[in-house]
């Protein structure tokens, strides 16, 4: 049994395939090819744009694939939602898809959009947009470099921020935010039916999900002596309650737990001066709640 699973190229295709890497399965992959390897055999992989992948696993051409929720609205595909996967090109922050002007542009609203000239990549979900909102604009594809378009070629752009610095680059302002998105695992209603596949993709679902979650979190582990215990547990927050183990040396304990990585600069004074010693901070590389 395999699966054929569709990877975004372009901007996530580096940020896939390190958060695979991370996963535990290791992806190779020429300059050039769009058919990756990988060290587990019921994966069969292929890279495409994001775009494309919805369509193709509607169709039941790819059994399931990563891609953009905002592309699986535009392509109205009928596909399965795994799961989100919170991350982008450069965070873990959903990214958001907004009109912009040119900052001198007299444009305060949509509204005073009418009957202007509108570009984007994202055309079905902007049409859907401004006829919601009954203002009547033209609304044409861009091939790319959506954000120097405006003011010689039109009058605004929707395009896809992620910090907001290409449109600050390209002197753009946002006047309303079109939607966020996310990056998705998306599947075929007829695989995901498939009981050895649908178990495929949750397994990948774990993995992926625990990997993401692992950044956030670190290990602690440090010595506490017995009439210290409750002081040291009382200043440490943990997904559970941490894990205490006695040592040969008589009096003393092990105390383990995860705590999230922002906390640990905080954590770590307190536990000192909460009776732990030999206190060591780690990286894991999965949390499965």
């Amino acid at each position: 049994m395999k699966v054929s699973l569709g990877l975004p190229k372009g901007s996530l295709e580096e940020a896939t395939i390190a958060l695979f890497i991370k996963a535990g399965i290791h992806i190779r992959k020429g300059e050039r090819s769009y058919f990756p390897t990988c060290d587990d055999p019921e994966l069969d992989l292929i890279v495409m744009r994001p775009q494309e992948i919805p369509r193709y696993v509607e169709q039941g051409i790819l059994d399931a694939g990563i891609t953009g929720q905002d592309w699986t609205k535009e392509n109205n595909a009928k596909v399965v939602e795994v799961t989100e996967l919170a991350y982008s090109k450069n965070s873990r922050a959903k990214c958001k898809w907004v009109l912009a002007v040119p900052e001198d542009s007299p444009f305060k609203r949509p509204e005073d959009l009418s009957g202007k000239r509108i570009a984007t990549e994202l055309v079905e979900t902007t049409k859907r947009y401004f006829r919601k909102k009954n203002i009547p604009v033209k609304v044409e594809f861009s091939w790319g470099a959506t954000e120097v378009k405006p003011p010689r070629l039109v009058d605004a752009i929707v395009d896809l921020t992620e910090t907001g610095s290409s449109l600050r680059a390209n002197r753009l302002r946002i006047i309303d935010v079109i939607g966020e998105t996310t990056t998705v695992l998306v599947a075929n209603k007829a695989a995901w039916n498939e009981e050895e596949k649908r178990h495929k993709l949750e397994n990948l679902t774990t993995l992926l999900l625990g990997t993401l979650a692992a950044e956030n979190y670190v290990g602690l582990k440090c010595n506490v002596k017995e009439e210290d215990l409750v002081n040291v547990i009382k200043v440490l927050p943990a997904l559970h309650n941490p894990t205490v183990s006695a040592l040969n040396e008589k009096g003393w304990c092990a105390v383990e737990t995860f705590i999230l990585f922002q906390e640990a600069k905080h954590v770590i004074p307190k536990l000192k001066r909460a009776g732990a010693s030999g206190i060591v901070e780690y990286q894991v590389s999965k949390v499965i709640p």
